[in-house]
């Protein structure tokens, strides 16, 4: 047998063999995540659960989150439905579908409105669902244009250490 590698050639040749494997499945590089966009209104409109197989995005304090994944609560005809494609701040502090109320505005809610904002939006938004955005009011102007005076930490419940 002189061609024949000996046993202890083949158990060396296998052991590299499973060394490589493993070191391929333990450093496989990640997946890319998709990029985080700016939304404007419009755009956001888009996502709101009435074109079957498209997401369904909903922003709570400027932060546009993609809540596919609870499709019976925010798809098509889910109770919920109304809070998605906009920024509905003001329906989730209040916890309201009321038209009037799914809005980005602030202005007025209660000290316990607030406080209600901020456990919901940490946990369950930012505890469940992927953020893919935000909405393009935080950064620019009425006019499109940028907002040069712009500071995350000067928005009114924001803060930018949370949300990373």
């Amino acid at each position: 047998m002189a061609g024949a590698p000996g046993p202890l050639l083949l158990l060396l040749l296998v052991l590299r063999g499973l060394a490589a494997a493993e070191h391929n499945l333990r450093f496989k590089a990640a997946p890319a995540e998709a990029p985080v966009r700016l939304f404007t209104e419009p755009e956001l409109a888009r996502y709101s659960g009435q074109q079957e197989g498209q997401p369904i995005y909903m922003a709570v304090k400027g932060v546009v989150f993609d809540v596919s994944s609870a499709k019976e609560f925010y798809g098509k005809g889910a109770p919920y439905n109304a809070l998605v494609g906009k920024d509905s701040t003001r329906g989730v502090a209040k916890m309201s579908l009321d038209l009037a109320d799914l809005t980005h505005d602030t202005t007025g809610l209660t000290e316990e409105e607030l406080k209600s904002l901020d456990e919901i939006f940490n946990n369950v938004y930012k505890a469940k669902y992927p953020i893919v955005g935000y909405t393009a009011r935080r950064i620019l102007n009425e006019d499109g244009s940028p907002n040069l005076n712009f500071r995350p930490e000067d928005q009114p419940h924001f803060s930018i250490k949370d949300e990373f």
